[in-house]
C-alpha cells in the first residue's frame, strides 16, 4: 500500500521508432545493402547483401498537405504499392515495392492524379521551404506560393535527370532563412526597420521579451507620449523582422519595405568541395504574388545557364567558382550593384572575428 509509484516514462520525447512503420524488406536488411541504382528518374533500386531487392518510387507533392490529399496518396499506396510510404525532407512521398512489376502501374496511377514522379539524381528536386502565410508568424512573403510558381516552370527538370548535378532550391518567408542553404535560394529581404504603433505596444507586447529577441541589440524600452513603448536604433537594425512575432505593433512588412532576393551557391554536402553558404545575386525583386514572375525569370536564367555551361558532377557553386563571378553575372545578364558589397559591420570578414587575435 505504501510502495512508491513508479512514474511513467515519457514516450513522446525524441525520435520515434522507425522500424514499426518500415517496409519489411527495409527492416530486414537494415544496414546491409550491397548496391543501388536508378532504373529511371524517380525510381531507386536497392539490392541487399542477402539478395533481396526493393524499389522506391518518389513523387512530388505540395508542401502544405491537406487531409484529402494524404488520404488519396495512402489509397494509392494501398492499392498499387504495398502499403508503406514515407516523406522526404522536401515533401516528396516515396512508395516502397518489393516487386518490379508494380512500379509502372504505380507511376501511371500517380501521374493520373497529378503527382509527378522524379526528383532523383541530377534533377531539380522539390523545393525545401518554410511555412508561408498559412503557419508562420513572421512571413514577409508566401514561400509556398513562390514554390508553386517555380515548380510549374521547372516541371520538366523534376521529371528528367538532365542537370550537371543535383539542384537543391530553397525558399524562405523572411531573412531568418529557415529554408537553409541551397544551390538557388529565394529569401525575403526586409529593406526598412519596423514601423512602430506606439499606442499598442504596451497593450499587447512584453517589452523585455522583444528587447531580448533582437539579435543585434537594436531595440530598447522608451516612453512615447507618456506611454511605455519601444524604440529602434536604426544604425544597428539589420531589418531581420525577429521583433514582429512577439510584438505585432512593430510591423516589418510593407509594399515599400518587403522585397525578395535570390542567392546562389549554397551546399550542405562535403562531396568534392566543402559546404558553402550561398551568396547574393539579385536583390530588390518585387514581392509580387500570386505568381512572382520577376523571381521566376531570375531563377530561370540561373538554372538554364548552369544546365548549359556546367560540367558533369559539378554543383552550381562549384561551376560559378570555376568560371568566376564576373563571368557568371555576364552569362546570366545580371547587374552588379551596391547590394553585393559587404558593408555590414557585424560581418565576420569585416570585423575579422575568429578564434584568433587579429589587428
Amino acid at each position: 500500500m505504501n510502495a512508491p509509484v513508479q512514474p511513467r516514462r515519457p514516450d513522446e520525447v525524441g525520435v520515434p521508432d522507425p522500424f514499426q512503420y518500415m517496409h519489411p524488406v527495409l527492416a530486414k536488411n537494415y544496414g546491409n545493402w550491397a548496391w543501388h541504382d536508378r532504373p529511371r528518374p524517380g525510381v531507386l533500386h536497392h539490392v541487399a547483401k542477402s539478395g533481396e531487392e526493393v524499389w522506391t518510387v518518389r513523387a512530388g507533392t505540395q508542401r502544405q498537405m491537406d487531409v484529402f490529399t494524404i488520404r488519396k496518396l495512402c489509397d494509392i499506396g494501398d492499392k498499387f504499392a504495398e502499403g508503406h510510404v514515407r516523406f522526404t525532407t522536401r515533401s516528396n512521398i516515396e512508395f516502397m515495392l518489393s516487386s518490379p512489376d508494380k512500379v509502372d502501374p504505380l507511376i501511371a496511377e500517380l501521374n493520373s492524379h497529378g503527382f509527378p514522379v522524379g526528383g532523383t539524381g541530377n534533377s531539380v528536386s522539390m523545393i525545401s521551404h518554410t511555412q508561408g502565410w498559412l503557419h508562420c508568424d513572421i512571413p514577409g512573403t508566401d514561400a509556398s506560393g513562390v514554390v508553386k510558381s517555380l515548380m510549374d516552370m521547372m516541371h520538366h527538370e523534376f521529371t528528367h535527370e538532365e542537370m550537371p548535378n543535383r539542384v537543391r532550391i530553397t525558399t524562405s518567408c523572411c531573412q531568418i532563412n529557415c529554408g537553409g542553404q541551397g544551390d538557388i535560394s529565394i529569401n525575403v529581404q526586409y529593406t526598412k526597420p519596423p514601423k512602430i504603433n506606439h499606442d499598442l505596444v504596451s497593450k499587447v507586447c512584453e517589452r523585455p521579451a522583444v528587447v531580448a529577441r533582437c539579435p543585434v541589440a537594436a531595440i530598447r524600452p522608451a516612453m512615447v507620449n507618456g506611454v511605455p513603448s519601444l524604440e529602434v536604433d536604426e544604425k544597428k537594425c539589420v531589418c531581420c523582422g525577429a521583433c514582429y512575432p512577439p510584438c505585432p505593433p512593430m510591423q516589418i512588412n510593407g509594399a515599400d519595405s518587403t522585397k525578395i532576393a535570390v542567392w546562389v551557391g549554397g551546399k550542405h554536402s562535403n562531396a568534392r568541395s566543402k559546404p558553402t553558404f550561398h551568396k547574393l545575386v539579385v536583390a530588390n525583386l518585387p514581392n509580387n504574388p500570386p505568381r512572382w514572375p520577376e523571381v521566376e525569370e531570375v531563377v530561370r536564367k540561373i538554372l538554364f545557364a548552369y544546365k548549359e555551361h556546367g560540367r558533369d558532377y559539378e554543383r552550381m557553386g562549384e561551376w560559378i567558382e570555376r568560371i568566376g563571378w564576373p563571368r557568371f553575372f555576364e552569362i546570366c545578364d545580371f547587374a552588379f550593384t551596391k547590394h553585393h558589397l559587404d558593408t555590414w559591420t557585424g560581418a565576420r570578414k569585416t570585423m575579422n572575428m575568429s578564434a584568433h587575435v587579429h589587428f
